[in-house]
């Protein structure tokens, strides 16, 4: 009998939501008085695997800002796309002394120094997006973010559902492990055809011509899945390019994707809600900081995956027009 992940998901993050529920009202509905958070001054530092110009991450970081204008808390965002220089970033932030780190982990061997000092220093680390395998065994606090693998296995279900036989999956960073976990995903649950595509995501040219060119060798390729919204563009110029007839469905969204969608130039996108992911991940440390409290008993709150098709597109466009979604 076929798994139906998406439903998994959606049960798991509601429960991640009554758990936030829970914690948001753990004095039994008192209101919190003005002398509960005076004199509260919180630093986070969100530390990011960013590619410049990938606009998923203004999502995010659009998610992590509320949060912090909310309860006054000095938000300190900074990224970086090689895994050593982005560990050099949380060993930045906590000889700087933060209150607490919020962290993606693409590449979670590549953080373990810079996370051990973070604890050395009782300096409270939450994940987000990325590492959700990991992120229990480098000492990390939460968990804020999409399974991938199983993304990846309703995007491959899908598929199925819409006659689909031939896939190439294209992985545009690298070593990224939840990049790599939405492919396999896809693989395995998928009755066709896959194959992986390496591209840059800071070079989108090359990324653009490394698609065409794939497409005019294997013209029986019928999908592109793209693994982010700035790729999933690039490969509709690829596939004016290669002159092929195939369809494009993608991973994320953004404002650009959102308008493809509405168009019909792509059949759908996987939504893992980066806001909710930057949001989340303030809160939870502000909330810890400032309560005690954590979120998801140790396990990970999840934020998706759901699909965003031509059924919801209107309602999500709305939010995406101011940056949310």
């Amino acid at each position: 009998m076929r798994r139906t992940p998406t439903t998994r998901a959606l049960a798991l993050g509601a429960a991640g939501a009554l758990l936030f529920a829970t914690a948001c009202s753990s004095e039994g509905g008192r209101e919190q008085s003005a002398q509960d958070t005076e004199n509260v001054d919180l630093t986070i530092a969100m530390i990011t695997h960013q590619v410049q110009g990938d606009t998923f991450w203004d999502i995010v970081r659009n998610g992590a800002e509320a949060s912090a204008d909310k309860s006054g808390v000095e938000l300190e965002y900074a990224s970086d796309p090689e895994a050593g220089e982005q560990a050099s970033l949380v060993q930045n932030a906590v000889d700087r002394g933060v209150d607490g780190i919020a962290v993606t982990l693409p590449s979670p061997e590549a953080m373990e120094g810079a996370l051990a000092a973070a604890e050395a220093a009782d300096i409270p680390v939450v994940a987000l997006n990325s590492g959700i395998e990991q992120w229990q065994d480098l000492g990390v606090q939460q968990y804020f973010g999409t399974d991938e693998h199983l993304a990846g296995e309703a995007f491959g279900e899908r598929l199925d559902e819409e006659g689909l036989e031939n896939v190439v999956c294209v992985i545009h960073e690298q070593g990224n492990v939840g990049l790599e976990s939405r492919c396999e995903g896809l693989t395995e649950e998928f009755d066709g055809d896959s194959e992986t595509l390496y591209v840059d995501s800071a070079n989108m040219p090359e990324a653009r011509s490394a698609i065409s060119a794939r497409l005019e060798e294997s013209t029986d390729i019928d999908l592109v899945a793209a693994l982010g919204a700035p790729i999933a563009i690039t490969a509709l110029d690829a596939v004016d390019d290669a002159g092929s007839e195939a369809a494009i469905a993608t991973f994320d969204t953004n404002a650009e994707l959102v308008a493809a969608l509405q168009d019909g130039d792509v059949l759908w996108a996987v939504d893992q809600q980066p806001y909710l992911q930057g949001y989340l991940a303030v809160e939870s440390l502000w909330l810890y900081r400032t309560n005690g409290n954590t979120l998801g008993g140790g396990e990970p709150v999840l934020t998706g995956p759901a699909f965003i098709d031509e059924t919801n597109i209107d309602e999500v466009a709305e939010y995406a027009e101011r940056g949310t979604r």
